[in-house]
């Protein structure tokens, strides 16, 4: 068995025990025969067998016991494949032969390797030379180029390539193939019988043999000499028999009298027509990537000192005072200083309606400042801009794999190896029954060039590609094509209230201090000391006495000892006093007195507003109610979800009676009140333990647990970074309707791939044993179908992996309501 001996760079060790407790795990782990961690220098070396466990079954046990491995990944375009049998070669040997690869992924489609590597074991470099062994290519970015630019120039070089071996093909296919038939038909002269018409031919048929179709000739020998078998072998083999038996008839006259020379180029020239097809279709599906990345302005204007300065987008820092004069385009993250204008974000968020901002608010590189002039602070440059992040997701998303991609992958997996066998058996059969060597290889060639399995291997990635695409354009964003694929399954929807179904920036209704109170004497003070407790509170109800406090021109106090008290309410020190800011049932559970204010909490809760009482030194002092109101959208957009066969139910920690009063305003299933925040992912385990397949909405930190619990979840752009980092899908227009949008894009996209994964899967069931001669006993058939020449098939070929591609890009003309 093949030992490996890695040394992992760790993180989050914090005493010797850390690195005991990893030793101890790792030994246990089975494969693994020896280890040494090193604490002063943070490695772990590692001895294992490959052949029991692999290196990403080693980190991922680092990982579960709570401490870290540094890794690096790198999206590496490749060259020079031509079937999924190619990427799942790739894929296989930078897994199995390069040290230091924890995780590789070869997305045939978009043509991108995804690598996870140990950057101290192995280098980008040593990957790229690992693939091109194989006989492939790696895009490389120069220093100072754009990766982006390079893989695209390489892209177009690739297509200039297949496109001039095309017409070379052609040129001496066409008069090859039409003298032929001519001939065989007898409309030319007794001069077509000549020995010298077959040297013509000969000489017609090599060029296209051996420059048009050299390609196949390589990457056939070097799939095959790493053990593995695809696309260029079988045309490589179906063609070369058709040329050599010609070859043979034609230097040894008692092999035969016909020459199928026209055969052989007629098959690498429309096979070449399908490459050159498909590269261009491919291309399209990532226009979603190239249309995201043409949105960044290649300049921005900053003020250096008291002089406006026009640099690269490259050369702006953090913190740089950025200009933005009317019709241009923001270059980078930030937060305005100066200034008034409507900002149209549809690139980012799919919404049409330009958004008013001014200072203070936020503004997102790319987005278009349709009047007025901005002066604004940059916060996020380079790679951790809005829409780089944005281009990250979509490009992980679009290279991931769905896992029905693994049908696919196992059936193109064995069909090489299996087509190979039945052209031989229906060789033999025909050389056996007919005695006609002719027509056996004829039967052979036609069987290996039909049976290519490239549409098998496009039908998935290219649908997910356009799904995911599309998707980005509307201001979805799937973070992986399993979210994809599970958004199709979904039965039940769970909506957290505050903040997704509503605005989420309540607004203070009702302000009631006790008359008579020892502790508050108005109401104005009541909200002086709510809203200075609140200060150092997140929660939108807090934000929202702050908020009403500041409108009021109350001066705040500052608050010491702040504490939250989870999802119940918040306290702190203000001078000598300690207030108490909660809902009713907290102040009950501490057994402070609220009877005074009893029935005029029941009749605000009844009217839907949230109530808070507060308290003292935890004497009851007063109310303050404040309400929400529901997002525009709301109503539309849960309606659609009905329609469209999906339980919908309301998730909230307010008391049932504010759920209830926000449900009469919208149909929903079913209503969870008074949720606390660690409860929301049990809700979620509940309803995954009777059956159904829950998508889960949110925006808050607080929703994180149960977005992450959800088969799918959704984090509406709004919302936090955390609840962003957790779901499986992203909202970027923070608007309900982009949910229903998402069932809607995600059943189309399926559906897309089933009918790819049909017709390539119908196309070579049904045309292999019409190839292998099935049809042959039935003279009352059209005679192509008895005989189904090996022309023919290379077309068919050809047609279907353009087909399969055509029909994914589809889905970027398909109207999304």
């Amino acid at each position: 068995m093949a030992a490996e001996t890695v040394t992992l760079p760790l993180t989050g060790m914090t005493c010797v025990n850390c690195a005991l407790n990893i030793e101890r795990l790792l030994r246990k782990l089975e494969g693994v025969t020896a280890v040494k961690v090193n604490f002063a220098a943070e490695d772990a070396t590692v001895t294992y067998e490959k052949s029991i466990v692999r290196l990403e079954q080693i980190v991922q046990k680092i990982r579960d016991t709570g401490y870290d491995v540094a890794t690096a990944r790198v999206d590496l375009p490749i060259t020079g494949m031509t079937c999924a049998n190619c990427a799942m070669n790739i894929e296989r040997t930078l897994q199995k032969k390069a040290v230091g690869v924890v995780q590789a992924s070869v997305n045939f489609a978009t043509e991108v390797a995804t690598i996870e590597y140990i950057p101290s074991v192995t280098s980008i470099s040593e990957l790229g030379e690992i693939i091109r062994d194989l006989g492939y290519d790696v895009v490389m970015a120069e220093e100072g180029d754009l990766p982006e630019d390079v893989e695209q120039q390489a892209r177009r070089a690739e297509i200039a390539t297949q496109t001039r071996k095309f017409f070379i093909g052609l040129i001496f296919t066409v008069p090859l193939f039409f003298v032929s038939m001519a001939r065989d038909f007898g409309l030319l002269g007794s001069w077509s019988q000549g020995l010298w018409v077959n040297w013509l031919f000969l000489a017609l048929a090599t060029p296209v043999q051996f420059y048009t179709g050299w390609d196949y000739y390589v990457g056939g020998w070097k799939s095959l000499k790493h053990g593995s078998a695809n696309m260029d072998v079988l045309v490589a083999m179906g063609s070369s028999v058709a040329y050599f038996y010609s070859l043979a008839v034609l230097l040894f006259p008692a092999v035969g009298q016909h020459v199928y020379f026209e055969t052989s180029a007629v098959i690498i020239t429309l096979i070449k027509l399908g490459k050159m097809l498909e590269a261009r279709a491919k291309g399209r599906t990532g226009d979603a990537i190239r249309k995201l990345i043409g949105l960044r302005p290649k300049t921005a204007r900053i003020l250096v000192g008291e002089e406006e300065k026009e640099v690269p987008l490259s050369q702006v820092q953090v913190d740089d005072i950025v200009l933005v004069r009317p019709g241009e385009k923001i270059p980078v993250d930030g937060i305005i200083l100066d200034g008034r204008s409507a900002i149209d974000e549809s690139m980012l968020t799919g919404e049409s309606l330009p958004v008013d901002k001014g200072p203070g608010d936020t503004v997102v590189g790319a987005t278009m400042n349709t009047h007025g002039f901005l002066k604004f602070r940059a916060t996020k440059v380079g790679k951790d801009t809005a829409l780089a992040q944005i281009i990250q997701l979509v490009r992980e998303a679009q290279g991931s794999r769905a896992p029905i991609q693994d049908i696919a992958d196992r059936v193109a997996a064995l069909f090489v190896p299996a087509v190979i066998g039945i052209a031989l058996v229906t060789f033999i059969i025909w050389l056996a029954a007919a005695g006609d060597l002719a027509q056996a290889m004829i039967r052979l060639v036609a069987v290996l060039i039909i049976s290519c399995p490239c549409a098998f291997g496009l039908a998935t990635p290219t649908a997910i590609m356009a799904g995911t695409g599309k998707g980005a354009e509307k201001g979805i964003l799937f973070r992986n094509s399993e979210a994809l694929e599970k958004a199709t399954k979904l039965d039940l929807i769970i909506l957290d209230k505050t903040g997704t179904m509503t605005r989420g920036k309540p607004t203070v209704t009702d302000l009631v201090s006790l008359n008579g109170s020892s502790v508050v004497n108005e109401d104005l003070e009541l909200l002086k000391l709510a809203g200075s407790v609140e200060r150092g509170s997140e929660h939108p109800i807090g934000r929202a006495i702050t908020r009403e406090a500041e409108i009021r021109g109350i001066t705040l106090i500052e608050p010491a000892d702040f504490q939250a008290a989870g999802g119940q309410g918040v306290q702190a020190r203000l001078a000598d006093r300690m207030v108490y800011v909660g809902k009713p049932g907290w102040f009950e559970e501490m057994g402070v007195d609220l009877a005074r204010g009893a029935e005029l909490i029941r009749t605000l809760q009844a009217e839907g507003k949230t109530v808070m009482a507060v308290c003292v030194d935890m004497q009851f002092a007063g109310l303050i109610a404040v309400c929400d109101s529901l997002k525009p959208e709301t109503k539309e957009a849960l309606a659609e979800l009905r329609r469209q066969g999906l339980k919908v139910v309301m998730l909230t920690g307010d008391t049932m009676q504010t759920a209830r009063a926000i449900a009469s305003q919208v149909e929903v299933d079913d209503i969870y009140a008074e949720v606390q925040p660690q409860d929301k992912i049990q809700k979620v385990k509940e309803l995954q333990d009777q059956g159904s397949l829950v998508g889960m909405v949110g925006d808050g930190i607080n929703d994180a647990p149960a977005l992450a619990q959800a088969d799918v979840g959704v984090a509406i752009g709004t919302g936090t970074d955390v609840a962003m980092e957790t779901a499986d899908v992203i909202l970027a227009s923070g608007s309900l309707l982009g949910i229903p949008r998402i069932i809607e894009l995600s059943r189309k996209t399926m559906k897309t791939v089933r009918q790819n994964l049909f017709w390539a899967f119908f196309y070579n069931v049904t045309l292999i044993p019409i190839a292998a001669g099935i049809l042959f006993p039935f003279p009352s058939l059209p005679g192509f179908l008895r005989h189904l020449n090996p022309m023919l098939a290379a077309f068919a070929m050809a047609f279907s992996s353009v087909t399969v591609v055509s029909n994914s890009l589809r889905l970027y003309r398909s109207k999304i309501h």
